[in-house]
């Protein structure tokens, strides 16, 4: 397998193509969402095949996304900060170095918590489709802020009142300093 080709953006470093690379966070391009932080996802314009890895720097009050579970196995890493794990409708306080392991099926969401950021990896299959995406109304996730109103297995009805990401560059201190 050969190395892939890099192609440089107004907001950072991306791999279209297929092959092996490396690159250093900081350097790829990223992304904003409202009220879901900033996130980097490695990825150019082809996802990778068979599992999604992001990094997410989420300021307090910010979610990685709405309350769901998926037909998917996920996995999330807190690095840094504080935040609120909503799983099966019940809350965990998580902290730096807490890993959630997630199986398929599992309503699930992360918050971020307390006065600073939080950065939190991601790590989930894919291959497997959309289809199995359903969001559930959670009056526990409610209370953070990322239940839906009403029962959706559609991401455009659960994300309807946030405008879409845009790109961005990396800013530097979203990642703490070795």
């Amino acid at each position: 397998m050969a190395e892939a080709v890099a192609r440089e953006t107004k907001y950072g470093r991306v791999y279209d193509g297929g092959g092996w690379f490396v690159i250093n966070a900081r350097e790829a391009r990223w992304s904003e969402w409202e009220r879901l932080g900033v996130y980097c996802n490695f990825e150019g314009k082809r996802r990778f095949p068979h599992f999604g890895f992001n990094i997410s720097v989420l300021q307090p009050g910010e979610s990685l996304g709405r309350y769901h579970a998926e037909k998917a196995q996920e996995g999330f890493l807190v690095i840094a900060g504080r935040c609120v794990l909503v799983v099966e409708d019940e809350q965990r306080e998580l902290g730096a170095w807490d890993f959630f392991h997630c199986p398929p099926g599992t309503p699930h969401m992360i918050v971020a918590t307390g006065d600073e950021p939080a950065v939190v990896i991601a790590a989930g299959a894919r291959g497997r489709g959309r289809s199995g995406i359903v969001y559930p109304v959670s009056k526990v996730a409610a209370r953070h802020g990322i239940s839906v109103s009403a029962e959706t297995t559609k991401p455009a009805e659960a994300y309807a009142d946030l405008a879409r990401p845009r790109r961005v560059r990396y800013t530097k201190g979203w990642l703490p300093e070795l």
